[in-house]
């Protein structure tokens, strides 16, 4: 569910690309079939395996650190080398790559589904993630380059509401899988799906290049890679290790190296993060604003499976059921926001837009323990939904307005990554909270249980599994109902304050808006 809303700008990709070979009439259905079927492939897998984290978790019998690894290794290299796949394909071949990330994304998918320890499992994802960053980006290039200026509004059309109908119905049809059969499924139908995309993209895709592609910068992706991952990997095991000194050296090599990043884009010649382009105040603000925005979404919805399932008792298809309203709202009302950036321009819809995605945020500490969908998570669902429906055109619009034409596509991927990256971090970040919080509200519960000390050490060695941990076998019925009860309640503690931890975050974009989007600015260099 971290990735139920598409990240920001996919239209800008779109658009910066140059048709330069523009698709016969009987062609236009069957690319527009292999780039929706491809990109749609690589959503839905990243919102199906949220719901089934559950069910991982118990299955493989993981902790909460290792299933976000099942998510972070997936996003880290999707993040990292999502630029450089563009450019892959604009150097290459758009068609070569895709179907080369279509079919990477195949194999990963079979090891996941065939993998019987969750090490496995992750190192599949992070293989599968590979995959992604080759496929998405060429998905959205083949559109930009086989449609001609006049034909591409009614393309991004089709393919935005087709990538609606995917959303909305992808975690459901998740859900039931891993009911009726198991959660490998949830990787295994990707297998047909890509040899399908694979089969037309060869048969009626045209292939298509950038003569003017920048050279690929392989030094700035491997020290995105290696930073990104020093920095998750140090916060993610700091919640099993705590901070001692291997922890904070992996920090302390993803921090610097993060930084020989930022040193060396800002030397080369043709790098994938042009920092140039943050001279405009705009668009310096566009992606300070998605970085908030989306950690609060990331971050948030990260735990909002683990509450459905095992605390309130919510089936997997009912609890990819439950953020349905999410795209249907953001896909009735795109038009519509569009609009308010025509009339308004962009600054104003976006403070609003995210001013109600926080209280929709904030909503959801209201539901207790049990009740009715339609009364607890339902209203906050539908007002983020529309506090991310007013967001997410002015978004577009004002990164691509920020910005001269010949950039729009390199600032497009780069907002795109910014969001990847934020949900990265908030995941990682998030779960320190929330286990913090659990093991505070536990301690409390814990003592008019007066537990035996045997009973104590159990327990001690299963919170890391928070809402899943084991109770301690001998205890007397009563004692372990009031044991599971306390374990619910906590994990419930930690959930509220993510929730509001990530309502904050959402406001923090909102005055970002306000004192940093303009409504029109350029950069020429």
């Amino acid at each position: 569910m971290t990735h139920t809303i598409k990240p920001p700008c996919d239209e800008g990709v779109i658009r910066s690309k140059k048709p330069s070979t523009p698709c016969r009439q009987n062609a236009r259905a069957w690319v527009l079939a292999a780039t929706i079927l491809g990109s749609s492939m690589a959503f839905i897998d990243s919102t199906v395996v949220n719901v089934a984290l559950p069910v991982l978790q118990t299955g493989l019998k993981a902790t909460v650190a290792d299933v976000q690894w099942v998510v972070e290794a997936y996003a880290l290299f999707v993040a990292a080398l999502i630029l450089v796949g563009g450019s892959l394909g604009d150097h290459f071949g758009r068609r070569r790559i895709f179907i080369l990330g279509v079919a990477l994304f195949a194999i990963a998918s079979a090891w996941c589904g065939l993998a019987p320890t969750i090490q496995q499992l992750i190192i599949a994802r992070g293989i599968q993630g590979i995959g992604g960053a080759l496929l998405i980006p060429g998905s959205l290039a083949i559109i930009g380059a086989s449609f001609t200026d006049a034909q591409r509004g009614a393309a991004i059309g089709l393919w935005s509401g087709f990538t609606a109908m995917t959303s909305a119905a992808g975690p459901i049809l998740g859900g039931w899988l891993i009911e009726a059969l198991s959660w490998r499924w949830i990787f295994l139908i990707n297998l047909p799906l890509a040899a399908i995309v694979i089969l037309i993209s060869l048969w009626r895709v045209p292939e298509s290049r950038d003569a003017e592609a920048l050279q690929l910068d392989w030094l700035g992706a491997l020290l995105a890679i290696i930073g990104l991952s020093g920095m998750i990997y140090g916060l993610l095991e700091s919640a099993s290790m705590g901070f001692n000194l291997f922890v904070i050296s992996a920090l302390t090599v993803g921090v610097v190296i993060s930084g020989l990043f930022f040193w060396v884009e800002a030397r080369l010649a043709s790098p994938m993060l042009p920092l140039a382009l943050f001279r405009s105040r705009t668009f310096s603000g566009a992606n300070l604003l998605t970085f908030l925005l989306y950690s609060a979404l990331g971050g948030a919805l990260f735990f909002l499976p683990f509450n459905l399932i095992q605390v309130q008792g919510y089936s997997t298809t009912g609890a990819g059921a439950a953020l349905v309203p999410f795209p249907i709202i953001m896909f009735l009302l795109s038009r519509w926001s569009g609009g308010l950036v025509d009339r308004y321009g962009a600054r104003q819809p976006l403070i609003i837009g995210t001013a109600i995605a926080a209280v929709g945020l904030g909503f959801m500490t209201r539901p207790g323990i049990g009740g009715s969908y339609w009364t607890t998570f339902f209203p906050a669902v539908v007002i983020l939904g529309l506090g991310m429906a007013i967001c997410v055109a002015p978004l577009t619009t004002a990164v691509m307005n920020a910005v001269d034409g010949r950039y729009v596509g390199v600032a497009s991927g780069v907002n795109n990554a910014v969001s990847r990256i934020a949900s990265l971090m908030a995941i990682a970040v998030f779960g320190l909270v929330m286990l913090n919080r659990f093991n505070h509200s536990l301690n409390q519960r814990l003592v008019p249980l007066q537990l035996p000390s045997e009973a104590q050490q159990f327990l001690d060695t299963q919170r890391i599994n928070l809402a899943a941990a084991s109770i301690p076998p001998g205890l007397r019925a009563e004692v372990a109902a009031a044991l599971k009860a306390a374990i619910a309640a906590a994990f419930l503690d930690g959930f509220r304050w993510v929730m509001w931890l990530s309502a904050g975050l959402a406001i923090a974009s909102a005055v970002t808006a306000a004192l940093m989007i303009e409504q029109r600015e350029k950069i020429s260099s």
